[in-house]
């Protein structure tokens, strides 16, 4: 499914993308956010490689501040929102188990394969 309004962040490299795994190395300016998405059949891995990530999830509804060598995994079904928790660049290791994406609400933004 695309999204109506892709959101955008500093850069996204791909490491590795096959039929079943997906890993990124994702760059985010202060400010920059990945909008509230979730993933019916599969974990988001989150491990921090330079500065401070914000993960918040509604249901628990928690926030999490990872620094650098931190690591945070989102399980199926989680509706999650990324966001560069600090003032200065952020980057993180992305990888995921490959499985449909799911949007919240039809207004909000998705992040896709």
């Amino acid at each position: 499914m695309a999204a109506a309004d892709p959101y955008k962040v500093k850069h996204v490299e791909s490491v590795l993308k096959s039929s079943d795994v997906l890993a990124r190395i994702f760059t985010l300016a202060p400010g920059d956010t990945i909008p509230w998405h979730y993933h019916q059949h599969s974990a988001d891995h989150f491990f921090v490689l330079e500065g401070v990530l914000s993960i918040s999830t509604r249901e628990p509804a928690l926030t999490r501040k990872l620094s650098v060598g931190q690591s945070h995994k989102i399980v199926p079904g989680t509706a999650h929102l990324v966001v560069n928790g600090g003032t200065t660049t952020a980057a993180f290791c992305f990888c995921r188990v490959l499985g449909p994406t799911i949007g919240i609400r039809p207004s909000d933004a998705l992040l896709t394969d």
